[in-house]
């Protein structure tokens, strides 16, 4: 019984821990690029809408997702049910809404590096932003309403899961919300690493510096570090979230502690994503020095 709590006390520890660090980077990159004008790049306010996905994830998704996993009844209530399944369900489509314009974002900055600035502008990003939002906030939303039965059991609230409806609504939004926006992801990015490799090859030949231009030639490059940085980040959300999606739809084939572990994955993506910025990203090590000494109004 000790040896049980124990082991109970570390488990709480740790998903604190990682509670703690997810909300704290996160931040640390919303502030980052809110305070900082020189941040307010088309690219940047999709990491800052990311990072909003994911701080949500921090705040609400992980710590009930450890409380139900730590006590043997789930306390929360129906209506608390049903609202972290939705949120949790709307993490997921942010995320992966937010990571379709992120590669179209790189598509144009790699393959149309001319038209980039007339083509992508701030305004267009806000727009496309807010666009993603009210979509997966309202469909999410009509989805669990109409078409998704939540049920928690009435004597020992120790699950909250969800009875799935018609097969044919279950293929449809899998379609939108997946397969869609992976297929539109996997194929820009496979068309950017085909552009890459060819600039790659011709950026030292003589044609490109005197036609190009030194400045273009490092522009080019800049393009293509920032694009392999986020092309880490896709990887990353895939590397968490299919294995995570085997489980939902195969979960008999897979043994209780590992549909644990890998149904953690999803919470992990939120905590890794700023970490990656933090090792590719120079700014962000210098915005969040600023922010940690309380150094805001330097520039």
């Amino acid at each position: 019984m000790i040896q049980h709590n124990s082991a109970g006390d570390h488990s709480r520890h740790f998903n604190l821990n990682i509670l703690a660090v997810t909300v704290f980077l996160n931040v640390l990159v919303i502030i980052s690029i809110s305070h900082f004008k020189q941040l307010h790049t088309p690219t940047n306010l999709l990491l800052l809408s990311l990072a909003v996905s994911d701080l949500l994830v921090g705040l609400i998704v992980i710590p009930v997702t450890t409380a139900a996993l730590m006590e043997s009844c789930w306390s929360f209530g129906e209506y608390f049910c049903v609202f972290q399944i939705y949120v949790t369900l709307l993490c997921t489509s942010l995320s992966l809404g937010n990571l379709v314009l992120i590669s179209i974002d790189r598509y144009v900055a790699v393959c149309d590096p001319l038209l980039y600035h007339s083509k992508i502008t701030i305004t267009r990003i806000m727009c496309c932003i807010s666009i993603t939002w009210c979509f997966c906030i309202i469909y999410r939303a009509a989805i669990i309403k109409n078409f998704v039965n939540v049920q928690v059991p009435s004597r020992c609230l120790n699950e909250c899961f969800i009875v799935e409806g018609s097969i044919w609504v279950n293929i449809i939004d899998l379609v939108i919300t997946m397969i869609v926006p992976c297929s539109i992801i996997l194929t820009l990015y496979l068309k950017i690493f085909v552009v890459a490799r060819s600039q790659a090859r011709n950026v030292f030949s003589k044609e490109a510096a005197s036609v190009s231009g030194v400045k273009t030639v490092r522009a080019n490059k800049s393009e293509r570090k920032a694009t392999k940085t986020l092309a880490i980040v896709v990887v990353n959300y895939f590397c968490c979230w299919i294995p995570f999606l085997f489980v939902f739809f195969f979960s008999f084939l897979i043994v209780n502690l590992l549909s644990v572990i890998i149904g953690c994955l999803p919470l992990v993506n939120s905590l890794i994503n700023p970490i990656i910025y933090a090792f590719f990203y120079p700014w962000f090590k210098v915005t969040a020095k600023h922010i940690l000494t309380l150094n805001l109004r330097r520039s």
